[in-house]
């Protein structure tokens, strides 16, 4: 007070009592009154602020990507360079089918062919094999060797036998599978269950993996790695010397096909706007479908497995000079503080489009350079409503991976030829996702995913209250009756399958639109885990003949997925999300009133705060200039 009084002595007297007044204005505050004075720096404010911010600078982002081109040359090359990989992730995920040819085994004897070189194959098989009770040669024992002439063996027979010493042979083979060229017969058979069950681990690891990969280093590393591990473990299959070699690299193809299912989904979806994204990965998956076909066209055309992966493989090597071409995500770049990388990206597509972007609206993009975001996958637990939206949309791919893989298994108890049903299935899920490009648009995301759920519940339910097949009792009375009934079940189970396939591609488009840039592939991952773990599920209780138990939890899923579908929010003609500035902060950081004084607005904000600085990018003590009143009654009291 005392240099405040030297600093008046040359003001009037009368302006000096009214200046003087003001001065003690902030004595005379009592307690309460300093603690419901607002504070200037509220959560709500830099909130606000911060929103208005990020609107802005999402505003700036899209009016560039207009500039560029919504779909232009760029963005059409972009989507063609989607279409092989496509092809080769459904070639490479199929071709089990066709490897594990099944196959019957006999021992081999051909020591009785020093004997009788002239022996024709039935007469070696007559001579040295026994035969069980129905007449068929037995495949896992053989007469013991002895040291007679051809006459003596013919004459007297042979009755000792053994377990196969010198291998197998299969007389009725037409080609070479893996069971032949390993010999996984005789104790050594094949558990197609563990083999489909390792690659569906490897699809899991691969999502969490190559998901968190894709966000912290970008999309374009985790594609190019994704390429590189199909290049090496798909065509490689081909030259493995073992079983064991091949589970792993099957495994090492199930990492590379699901990294680049989602890394490709998320890259998309950041480069093209609106419908376009939708309809390029709709697109995408329709060369799935293709790929589908050209697998058992060629698995039909060649007898041997080896030749199969070498030819079927070949093209692989035709992306490798995606890595000079393939383009980063500008939204991923964004969000990691890259803003020159990313002017640079839209720039070259600026070119390629033959437009020009404004210096202005560059400008404008380096002034509002967003800071690095930091987000890491405990945000699907901090953040309430990315957890709430995780979770959901994981419930609904689970029920979409169990629904889909019991369809797929049970189609095997109809007999039907593997060939003619992949081949009618390709053909079937081509149309079946390009009608959800019209469902999109007139329908939108929630209720397009709550058509296709609905669909595959009642093919489930179908199934569940028919008759399984032929086998029927009631059906056996008449053969053309039976028929026409099992021609039905086949049709409705390759309409719930092409469903279920089609709805996968729903689920991609939505999920990537739901989660926002930052998180977008790691959350396509986590969801990928509920996909897995049902398809899991599914070959368990099938496995363990547990076939009605399976169709009702298929139909109780499907029924709790329609009820969640419901309460997702709709992303159709919504901008995306690039950061969790777009979701609701934890309760806990807002819930409490501003009443209560300063110790809120110094500690409980912090982390707004150090939120509103980071994409401020500003000094932490330019909060000090506050309004004068604010400062004058801290003064006061500190006094």
């Amino acid at each position: 007070m005392e240099m405040l009084d030297k600093g008046m002595t040359h003001i009037p007297d009368d302006k000096q009592k009214h200046v003087e007044g003001e001065a003690r204005v902030p004595a005379k505050l009592n307690q309460h009154e300093a603690a419901v004075r607002p504070c200037p720096w509220s959560p709500q404010m830099m909130l606000r602020i911060l929103k208005a911010m990020e609107t802005e600078q999402d505003e700036n982002f899209t009016h560039i990507l207009d500039v560029v081109g919504e779909f232009g040359t760029f963005q059409r090359k972009l989507v063609a360079l989607t279409f092989i990989p496509n092809i080769l992730l459904a070639f490479f995920m199929f071709a089990d089918i066709f490897v594990f040819a099944a196959q019957t085994p006999y021992c081999n004897t051909s020591w009785i062919l020093a004997l009788g070189p002239n022996l024709s194959e039935a007469e070696q098989l007559n001579l040295t094999l026994p035969q069980g009770p129905n007449g068929s040669f037995q495949t896992c024992l053989m007469y013991t060797p002895v040291a007679w002439d051809l006459d003596s063996i013919i004459q007297f027979g042979l009755n000792a036998t053994q377990s196969c010493q010198d291998g197998w042979i299969y007389p009725e083979s037409k080609s070479r599978s893996l069971i032949n060229e390993f010999d996984l017969v005789c104790g050594k058979e094949l558990n197609m269950e563990t083999v489909q069950t390792l690659f569906l681990v490897g699809l899991l690891i691969g999502s969490l993996v190559l998901g968190f990969i894709s966000d912290k280093l970008g999309r374009y590393p985790s594609i190019v790695l994704s390429l590189l591990a199909l290049i090496i473990f798909g065509f490689g299959t081909a030259f493995v010397s073992s079983f064991h070699q091949y589970l792993f690299f099957r495994f090492g193809v199930s990492q590379a096909l699901v990294g680049y299912s989602i890394s490709s989904v998320s890259l998309v979806t950041e480069w093209l706007a609106g419908e376009h994204g939708a309809h390029a990965i709709i697109l995408a998956h329709c060369f799935f479908s293709v790929g589908i076909m050209f697998l058992s066209g060629l698995a039909y055309s060649l007898s041997h497995w080896r030749l199969l992966f070498l030819v079927g493989g070949a093209p692989v090597f035709s992306i490798i000079f995606y890595i000079w071409i393939l383009p980063e995500s500008p939204r991923w770049l964004m969000m990691k503080g890259k803003v020159e990388k990313a002017k640079q990206v839209l720039c070259y597509a600026a070119y390629i489009n033959k437009k020009t972007i404004p210096f202005s609206l560059l400008d404008k993009l380096q002034l509002s350079g967003k800071r690095e975001t930091n987000a890491s996958v405990l945000d699907f637990y901090n953040n309430r409503q990315l957890r709430k939206v995780t979770l959901m949309m994981g419930c609904v791919w689970f029920t979409v991976g169990y629904s889909y893989f019991t369809l797929n298994i049970k189609m095997k108890d109809f007999g039907m030829n593997i060939h003619s049903r992949l081949v009618i299935h390709g053909i079937m899920e081509v149309p079946a996702r390009l009608w959800y490009i019209f469902l999109l648009e007139q329908m939108g995301r929630k209720w397009s995913l709550g058509v296709t759920l609905f669909q595959g519940f009642l093919m489930s339910l179908l199934i569940l209250i028919f008759p399984p097949g032929i086998d029927s009792p009631k059906l056996r009375w008449s053969c053309c009756l039976a028929t026409e009934f099992t021609s039905m079940m086949v049709l409705m189970v390759l309409v719930g399958e092409c469903s279920l396939a089609a709805s996968v591609t729903v689920f991609f488009i939505y999920t990537a639109e739901l989660l926002p840039t930052v998180l977008r592939a790691t959350g396509l991952g986590l969801v990928s885990l509920a996909w897995v773990a049902g398809a899991i599920l599914s070959l368990t209780l099938i496995n363990h003949s547990l076939t009605v138990l399976s169709s009702v939890l298929s139909c109780l899923s499907a029924i709790l997925a329609l009820s969640l579908c419901s309460l997702l929010p709709e992303t159709h003609n919504q901008p995306l999300s690039d950061s969790l500035d777009n979701y609701p902060l934890r309760k806990r950081s807002l819930s409490k009133d501003s009443t209560t004084g300063d110790a809120f607005c110094d500690d409980t904000n912090e982390e707004v705060k150090n939120t509103f600085l980071n994409a401020m990018n500003l000094d932490p003590d330019l909060l000090s200039d506050t309004p004068l009143q604010y400062k004058e009654a801290t003064a006061d009291k500190t006094g």
